[in-house]
């Protein structure tokens, strides 16, 4: 007796040959009738004469396939010989006949290929060997179209294979496509592929690669709205062997209008298990349809895939990151340049400045501009803001201050000739406080100019601090044009230290978030022994201790300026 067995679905089932005529196909008044859109109503018929049995195609559209070859005139069957009914697979066992019977109750990989000669002699026996030529390609194609188990060492191979086409490609540009001409290698009955990824700003998913197999294709690839967002919202690979017909997708006209006949569509899922992208690979050709294990091995493939964006991505950001370091570090050089190499020695006094950014580039600035023999500039502000923004505007106003300077010597003059250019295309948010202030060294009379800054803190020798009301000081630069400053004149007493510093002093925090604190300032200054260079030197390093380690969140400027004691 002889029976047929339906190979669908990753399971077998025998139907026995008892009639002396069995017609195959969809009608139910059929022998064995097969539910599937591509084979025909009355698809084909086994006939048995004594001990043999032969198979006819009965006009149908597909086509009746035996080991292979088209069947156009009845067909004696021998034992496991494989019959294709459209994209069905059955395989005819008869115990009457040994001849071409193999071990085992299922039919492996290997046997579904065609074992004929080809071109360049290779047979059966080379195909566990030559996987990138012939065993990837044939296995593949028999286990989506014909139904049958994958082996877990060609799903390993094919892993292994995609890896290998996308080791070393770190270029985002070339790697998306090589993805897909790997996927085209695995997948022979795919027509077209797309990979789209999640854009980082409006989170939609833009396609970023295309391919079609044939160049003669439209070259667009329109995939279905329903199943991108089914599969990032399930976060799981979609299979479809007719997708235009599948239930899943029966209130979707869309992929009804795109005539898909199989699909597949993977999300792509980042190390943080959200999809950073989805592949989607189909075909038009109702005899070459994916199966299961066509979506397992497609997900194991995405994985990997993802894992190559992602590290490619991320290589791309380093690189990006080193370009910016390396102008940063330009940027700082420039900057540094644009502060005083040095301080000008003046006869009676002691000057000592400190700078430190918050960043690689900061908005505090400071400068002492030696005017004449007996008279010398100073000039202390702090940007708002810190980084690249504060860096431009403290450049701008740098170079102001000393093209003005070179002109003028009267401090009032020189602070509104300075907010009149600060002022001119100026940035909105982006002011400056600033104290200018000029020190006679023969008189020793300082005229000062505040702009917004806190009040410099002023040491006598008996260790007592003073320092200037709030009603002299102004708006900060940049903020009204024509700005009437007050113009504080004091005299500089012999031992005594003038302390400027910018907000990063007093607001440095430590890691159990204390602030520094202008109590503690003041207290430190009115405590301190010693001339204006030292005085500079630990009240940095006390501001330093405080913050025990913890990154700085402002830029830490500091200037002491001392008159000798006579």
């Amino acid at each position: 007796m002889a029976n047929l067995v339906l190979l669908q679905g990753g399971q077998a089932t025998t139907h026995p040959l008892t009639e002396s005529e069995t017609v195959l196909g969809r009608h139910p008044a059929c022998t064995i009738q097969l539910p599937h859109n591509a084979v025909s109503r009355r698809h084909a018929m086994i006939v048995r004469e004594g001990e043999e049995y032969y198979i006819e195609d009965l006009n149908s559209g597909n086509g009746t396939f035996v080991n292979g070859k088209r069947v156009t005139s009845r067909v004696r069957l021998k034992h496991h010989d494989r019959i294709k009914l459209g994209p069905l697979l059955l395989r005819f066992e008869s115990d009457g006949d040994t001849s071409s019977r193999r071990g085992g109750a299922g039919l492996s990989a290997i046997d579904a290929v065609d074992t004929a000669p080809r071109p360049g002699g290779l047979t059966e026996t080379d195909l566990d060997v030559d996987l990138e030529t012939e065993t990837q390609s044939t296995i593949m194609s028999v286990s989506s179209s014909f139904v049958l188990e994958v082996q877990p060492e060609v799903k390993l191979k094919a892993v292994l294979e995609i890896t290998r086409s996308l080791a070393g490609t770190m270029e985002l540009q070339s790697l998306l496509p090589k993805i897909l001409d790997t996927l085209f290698t695995i997948f022979p009955q795919a027509d077209r592929g797309c990979i789209l990824l999640k854009d980082p700003e409006t989170g939609k998913m833009i396609p970023r690669a295309l391919k079609h197999r044939r160049s003669d294709e439209d070259s667009s690839v329109k995939i279905s709205r329903t199943i991108v967002n089914k599969v990032l919202t399930e976060r799981t690979g979609i299979l479809s062997a007719d997708a235009s017909s599948d239930a899943q997708f029966s209130a979707s006209e869309s992929i009804s209008n795109l005539s898909i006949r199989s699909m597949m569509c993977v999300p792509m899922l980042g190390m943080d298990g959200e999809p950073t992208g989805v592949i989607h690979i189909d075909t038009l050709n109702p005899l070459s349809q994916f199966q299961q294990e066509d979506l397992d091995l497609l997900m194991a493939v995405a994985g990997q895939a993802a894992l190559s964006y992602e590290t490619a991505r991320l290589f791309a950001s380093y690189v990006e990151k080193q370009k910016q370091d390396n102008e940063m570090q330009i940027a700082r050089s420039v900057q540094r340049a644009l502060l005083p190499e040095g301080l000008p020695d003046v006869p009676g006094y002691d000057f000592y400045a400190s700078y430190d950014s918050a960043q690689a580039v900061g908005g505090d600035f400071y400068d002492v501009i030696r005017l004449s023999d007996e008279k010398v500039c100073v000039s202390f502000g702090d940007v708002a803001g810190k980084g690249v923004p504060g860096a431009l505007i403290m450049a701008r106003i740098s170079s102001c201050v000393q093209n003005t300077m070179s002109f003028v010597d009267d401090v009032g003059k020189a602070i509104e000739a300075i907010n009149r250019h600060m002022c001119d295309k100026s940035v909105e948010g982006r002011f400056v406080t600033y104290v200018l202030a000029v020190i006679d060294t023969k008189t020793h009379q300082m005229t000062l100019c505040n702009g917004g800054h806190m009040s410099p803190i002023i040491r006598r020798p008996d260790g007592t601090i003073e320092e200037f009301d709030e009603d002299t000081i102004g708006l900060p630069i940049g903020v009204m044009e024509d700005y009437p400053y007050e113009v504080v004149t004091r005299r500089i007493d012999p031992g005594e230290i003038i302390v400027l510093f910018t907000d990063g002093v007093d607001e440095a925090m430590n890691p159990q978030g204390e602030l520094y604190g202008m109590d503690r300032l003041r207290d430190f200054i009115r405590d301190f022994r010693g001339n204006a260079e030292e005085l500079g030197r630990a009240l940095l390093a006390d501001v330093r201790r405080h913050a025990a380690g913890r990154p700085q969140n402002d830029d830490i400027t500091i200037m002491t300026i001392g008159r000798h004691p006579e």
